[in-house]
């Protein structure tokens, strides 16, 4: 999708449009931008915020010349907050460093953007919080893939009506059913399965004791 947003008339946001366009790899589009009106920008450049179709991406004009830009993947997004005030709108983003495993370690970074304009923002933000979802659904069935993987091979039931589980290794041993068990466990606690699917798999796992 194109953003809708009309070409404003200073030439210098207009330059910064150029240069933020000019920055996005191919068949990367940009969906909605933010700027910051002059009078929230009275000590420093103007920033310029925007969600394309791959990312987040801020940019700030330098005092001399050029730009520094900051950029967000969407699956390093974590939380994104919109405050509209009575003037503007401020932009808050939580995204992590994480490597692209699903259960990586990460650190996470807050980057704060105020005084935008409010409609504008909106926008933005609408873009961010749709992405945020999707990738928040993907992580989930990655994390759920891999508790699977490290589990032996432990599958989920389809509905808890429907309680089937693939093979487990052929494996009877005690302490393999509890390492088994445990896995469950921790997956019930994360969330990734119900109360009902973890009865399902734990009767499941008994009963080949």
């Amino acid at each position: 999708m194109q953003t809708t947003q009309s070409s404003p008339d200073d030439p210098r946001l207009q330059e910064a449009l150029h240069q933020l366009q000019s920055l996005m790899i191919p068949g990367e589009t940009l969906e909605a931008w933010a700027v910051q009106p002059r009078i929230f920008a009275l000590l420093h450049r103007r920033v310029i915020i925007a969600a394309t179709s791959g990312r987040f991406i801020a940019l700030a004009r330098q005092l001399v010349s050029g730009y520094q830009m900051t950029d967000v993947r969407w699956q390093d997004l974590r939380d994104a907050k919109l405050h509209m005030g009575i003037f503007g709108a401020d932009l808050t983003l939580n995204a992590s460093s994480a490597s692209d495993l699903a259960s990586g370690s990460s650190a996470n970074r807050m980057l704060m953007y105020r005084g935008f304009r409010k409609e504008q923002t909106r926008e933005v933000y609408r873009l961010c919080q749709a992405q945020e979802q999707a990738w928040r659904e993907k992580r989930r069935v990655r994390d759920l893939e891999e508790m699977r993987a490290r589990s032996g091979g432990i599958q989920l039931p389809a509905s808890p009506a429907n309680v089937s589980e693939s093979s487990e290794t052929g494996s009877s041993e005690p302490g393999s059913a509890v390492a088994r068990l445990q896995q469950a466990k921790q997956m019930l606690e994360a969330k990734l399965i119900s109360d009902a699917e973890y009865e399902a798999i734990k009767a499941r796992i008994l009963g080949s004791v």
